[in-house]
């Protein structure tokens, strides 16, 4: 593998789901397209774009197909927090995507529920080797960094208990889910689904249509339900904050120690 080939384009909806990383950014010139800083250089010595895409489906839609046609981007990763959408997926936890849906798509009876129109799709597959190399990366962060970086006591305040990844289906739509009902609606019609955000699928569309790999990482930070006892700005801050550096740092290591060969 050609690492001088290789340009990454990191996607964080908020400021803490990339904490750390442009300030470590080597050679960094920031660019601002569509009221979006585009912040260009090294990371750990292999090209890299970072950008905060800012919440929901349009906005990283406009920010993905942005990095990939300006900035020439060869693969992109999206790291960010997510709320839990069944018992099996707990806080602290990490939840690689295998496949993303929106859970909000509906253009029946035109096109059958959850299909994109047009591209006869409803699901979209992230890239198998740069979601497996995502996947070491998230544990080799709960395995080496988790015990140094996340301390005992806020462990016990966001109740995280050896947290796992888990790979599998994630769900998106321009919808906060907080309620039990919300995500009882989304479960009652989707099988499968793990973790539920507001931008993964977004991603998946727009690299889908340019052909570009891409891979979504997502730290638990809540139940998705009236129940959740976790203050979401605090974790941000105390805990999403240092599982998207530490996951990302350990993904960079992992390719440049090209560990899997990417597509």
């Amino acid at each position: 593998m050609n690492l001088q080939k290789i340009k990454i384009g990191v996607i964080s909806a908020l400021r803490e789901e990339q904490a750390g990383l442009i300030e470590i950014m080597q050679d960094a010139v920031t660019d601002q397209r569509g009221m979006r800083d585009y912040v260009s250089g090294r990371l750990w010595g292999i090209e890299s774009v970072c950008v905060l895409s800012r919440i929901g489906k349009v906005a990283v839609a406009a920010t993905t197909a942005t990095l990939i046609e300006s900035f020439g981007v060869t693969h992109i990763i999206f790291t960010g927090v997510a709320g839990a959408a069944t018992t099996d997926v707990r806080i602290g936890d990490i939840v690689v995507a295998n496949q993303l849906v929106q859970h909000d798509m509906d253009a029946s009876p035109l096109f059958p529920r959850f299909e994109v129109p047009l591209t006869g799709l409803s699901h979209f597959f992230s890239d198998k080797p740069l979601s497996s190399l995502i996947s070491q990366a998230a544990g080799q962060f709960i395995n080496q960094d988790f015990p140094e970086t996340i301390s005992e006591a806020n462990q016990r305040e966001f109740l995280i208990d050896r947290p796992v990844v888990h790979e599998g289906l994630i769900a998106s739509g321009d919808q906060f889910i907080s309620t039990s009902l919300e995500l009882n609606q989304i479960n009652d019609h989707l099988t499968g689904v793990l973790a539920v955000e507001m931008e993964g699928a977004a991603v998946g569309q727009v690299c889908f249509e340019f052909g570009i790999p891409f891979a979504i990482v997502r730290t638990i930070s809540d139940n998705a339900n009236e129940d959740s006892p976790v203050d979401f700005v605090q974790f941000l801050e105390k805990i999403a904050a240092c599982y998207a550096f530490g996951i990302v740092r350990q993904f960079f290591s992992l390719l440049k120690g090209e560990k899997i060969k990417l597509t």
